[in-house]
């Protein structure tokens, strides 16, 4: 039986060669698993809880790399992403440093992602900006919906 390359040799211009597609579908996969793995996703937990303001000028942040989610409900209560507690202004301003430690150990900047209802007094949206500053972090973000312009 004659070997491939001599059988490839041997064939005349009109003959069609088989192609394997076999290693073709490894490459494809393999690199398709190399940027499922090498990607860093953007995952944000969101409490279903919280009803957001809606602002025509909202835009959608495109890096949630060194976020701290901070949730606070209609009534008042806050919580944080990972379902935490957070009833006093100390234990805000704990939370938020705790965070930014451990992303300056990752060398990332930290930015407060304050998630309020749109009923919620705006003296608890201040206290908890209030204890984010205290703790050493003056980015914030505040989610709300988008609304598209008419």
């Amino acid at each position: 039986m004659p070997s491939e390359k001599l059988r490839r040799l041997q064939a005349d211009e009109g003959e069609e060669l088989p192609m394997d597609m076999s290693s073709m579908i490894d490459l494809v996969f393999l690199l398709l698993i190399f940027f499922m793995v090498s990607s860093h996703l953007i995952i944000v937990q969101i409490d279903k809880r919280v009803n957001p303001p809606t602002a025509t000028n909202a835009q959608v942040a495109k890096n949630a790399t060194g976020r701290v989610v901070v949730n606070v409900l209609e009534d008042g209560t806050i919580f944080a992403q990972d379902e935490v507690a957070l009833p006093t202004t100390e234990s805000i301003t704990e939370y938020v440093e705790s965070a930014r430690i451990r992303n300056s150990e990752k060398g990332l900047p930290t930015r407060l992602n304050l998630r309020a209802d749109k009923q919620v007094d705006t003296r608890i949206i201040k206290r908890v900006i209030k204890a984010a500053g205290e703790a050493g972090v003056s980015d914030v973000i505040f989610g709300s919906y988008v609304v598209e312009k008419k």
